[in-house]
């Protein structure tokens, strides 16, 4: 049961990428909904961490473990969260 729930997770997401890929950074996607103050805070709190579930995932999928783990996802939340 468990493998078949990571299988059908693991092909989710490699479908998903490559929409998250061409979509725009949580910044980018905050101005252009024109959002400000807590509504800004809260949408942007809730797209770095749905950012981190998917780079986690992208890691794991990649086998990639300790410092290259740690660089590959620190780099790609950052690129998805923008400045």
């Amino acid at each position: 049961m468990f493998k078949t729930s990571l299988f059908t997770a693991s092909a989710l997401m490699l479908l998903c990428q490559a929409a998250w890929a061409q979509d725009l950074s949580c910044m980018a996607a905050a101005a252009e909904k024109k959002l400000a103050g807590a509504a800004k805070t809260s949408f942007l709190k809730k797209c770095e961490k749905d950012a981190t579930a998917r780079c986690d995932l992208a890691a794991q999928q990649k086998t990639l473990a300790g410092a290259a783990k740690n660089s590959f996802t620190k780099k790609c939340i950052k690129d998805a969260v923008g400045s």
